[in-house]
């Protein structure tokens, strides 16, 4: 039983630090769950679980985080930006 509960928390480290590494490529928790999903065999279930108790746990980075990337233009978002600048610019 003791190596069940082991494997369980070490499971759940495992995906607590690649949830960071989502964070470091300024994910959100869909994007993250998707990418969990697709590259490590992780359910989404899983993902959005730990997700969720970590964002109780830092509230506040949470929350600056996401204020954060709601700041940060969409790449569709960048690109248009650049049509509209290069289409002001004569060559």
């Amino acid at each position: 039983m003791g190596d069940h509960n082991s494997s369980q928390a070490s499971y759940i480290h495992l995906v607590h630090h690649l949830i960071e590494e989502c964070i470091v490529f300024n994910m959100g928790k869909e994007e993250c769950m998707d990418a969990l999903f697709k590259h490590a065999n992780i359910k989404p279930i899983i993902t959005s679980t730990v997700w969720k108790e970590l964002e109780k746990e830092n509230k506040e980075f949470f929350e600056a985080y996401e204020r954060r990337r709601e700041e940060i233009p969409t790449e569709k978002e960048t690109a248009r930006r650049i049509r509209d600048l290069l289409s002001r610019t004569t060559i």
